[in-house]
C-alpha cells in the first residue's frame, strides 16, 4: 500500500509499505477515503522542527474500518469513522476528565509512527477513540465529508481554544491567526454564542471565510499596531483570546489584549519556550490549552453540529489533491495557495 513519507525538509514522497496488521487487541485497521495536510506538518516540512527521515506522515483521516482487534467491541468492520489524531483510551484519568489529547495510555509500549496520509493505517485505542458517523460515505455530499474530516483535528483544535478560553454567550472574543485552526476558532466562538468575534488576519481570502464563519471585525495589523487596534475596538480588551499560531509575537499579543481576568486559549503549536509568567501575574490573566480533546468534543457537540448543518468547518479545505499529488498538497499549504489541502484517496 502507498503512504506519504517525509524524505527531507521540503520533500514528501509516496512510498510502498506492507499492508498494516492488527498489532494490539485494541487496534483497528482503517481504509482511508480522505485525509489532509495540517499546519503543524509545515514545521518539520520547513525544517523548523526535527522529524526522523523516511517516516510516514499525516494525522487526520476519514475512513472505513477494515478489521478490528479482539478487544474492540464498540466499533465493527464496515463502520464509517472519524479517526482523531489523539487515540484516547477512554478510561485513564485524562480521558475521563475530558483531556483525551493527553491520554496516559496512548503510545505506552507502542511507539510505532503511524501515518494517516496513506491508503490504510493502524489506529490505536480504536474501541473508544474512533468516532462513528451514521451511515456510509455515499450517504453524504462532498461538502459534508469535508466537514467530517475537519473533526479529526482542526475543528476540534479550534474548539479547544474556545473552551480553554472559557468563551461564553455575549463575550467579545479575539482570534489570533487566520489559518485553518484560527478560522475554526472563529466558528467555535460563534457556536458558543460569542457576541463579537474579532479575527486578526491580513489575508483577504481568509478574512472573507472568517466573516462567513461569524467574525464581526477584522484586524490586519500585527505587533503593537494590532494590540492598539484591539484596545481601540474593545475599549478595555477582550473577554477571551484564542491563540492559534504559536509564535513569539502571537503569544505576546495574546497576553497584551486581554482585560484583567481574561483567559487565553492557546492551541498554536509552540516553536520554542517563550512564555513569561510574570506578565500573566501583573495583568491577572490566565493561559490554558494544548492538545485538543478530539474524541470528547466530537461526541459532545461537534459531530451533532455538523450532522444538523449548524457548522461547516470543511470550508477550510480550499484545494483538493490525490494521494499521488501529496508533494503538491504540501507545497500549496507552504506557499499559502491553500488554507488547508484536502487529499482524496481513490
Amino acid at each position: 500500500m502507498k503512504a506519504a513519507t517525509f524524505v527531507a525538509p521540503g520533500k514528501i514522497e509516496l512510498k510502498e509499505y506492507q499492508h498494516p496488521k492488527i498489532k494490539n487487541s485494541t487496534d483497528a485497521i482503517i481504509r482511508v477515503i480522505r485525509t489532509c495536510v495540517c499546519g503543524s506538518d509545515l514545521w518539520w516540512y520547513r525544517g523548523i522542527n526535527k522529524r526522523n527521515y523516511n517516516t510516514p506522515v499525516g494525522h487526520e483521516a476519514l475512513g472505513i474500518v477494515e478489521s478490528v482487534g479482539d478487544k474492540v467491541n464498540k466499533i465493527k468492520v464496515g463502520d464509517f469513522v472519524i479517526a482523531p489524531f489523539t487515540h484516547g483510551c477512554g478510561h485513564c484519568v485524562s480521558c475521563l476528565t475530558g483531556f483525551d489529547g493527553n491520554c496516559l495510555n496512548n503510545g505506552v509500549n507502542d511507539s510505532e509512527v503511524i501515518g494517516y496520509q496513506s491508503e490504510y493505517f493502524r489506529f490505536k485505542n480504536a474501541n473508544w477513540a474512533l468516532v462513528k458517523i451514521p451511515g456510509k460515505p455515499q450517504d453524504y455530499e462532498d461538502a459534508q465529508l469535508n466537514d467530517f474530516l475537519a473533526l479529526s483535528d482542526v475543528m476540534a483544535t479550534g474548539f479547544h481554544a474556545a473552551k480553554s478560553a472559557e468563551v461564553k454567550e455575549n463575550d467579545t472574543v479575539v482570534v489570533i491567526g487566520d489559518g485553518a485552526v484560527g478560522l475554526c476558532g472563529v466558528l467555535s466562538a460563534k457556536l458558543l454564542k460569542a457576541k463579537r468575534i474579532i479575527v486578526m488576519s491580513k489575508h483577504h481570502d481568509r478574512q472573507k471565510l472568517a466573516q462567513e464563519f461569524g467574525a464581526t471585525d477584522v484586524v490586519p495589523e500585527r505587533g503593537e499596531d494590532g494590540i492598539n487596534k484591539i484596545k481601540e475596538l474593545t475599549g478595555y480588551g477582550s473577554d477571551a483570546v484564542l491563540e492559534c499560531v504559536g509564535t513569539a509575537q502571537s503569544i505576546d499579543t495574546a497576553i497584551k489584549i486581554g482585560r484583567p481576568g481574561t483567559i487565553v486559549g492557546r492551541v498554536g503549536v509552540p516553536q520554542k519556550d517563550i512564555l513569561s509568567g510574570n506578565n500573566l501575574f501583573w495583568q491577572n490573566l490566565g493561559i490554558r490549552g494544548g492538545i485538543a480533546s478530539v474524541t470528547t468534543y466530537d461526541r459532545e457537540i461537534l459531530l451533532d453540529a455538523v450532522l444538523k448543518g449548524i457548522i461547516h468547518p470543511g470550508k477550510v479545505f480550499t484545494k483538493t489533491f490525490s494521494l499521488n499529488q501529496i508533494q503538491q498538497a504540501y507545497e500549496a499549504m507552504d506557499q499559502r495557495q491553500a488554507i488547508k489541502s484536502l487529499v482524496v484517496i481513490e
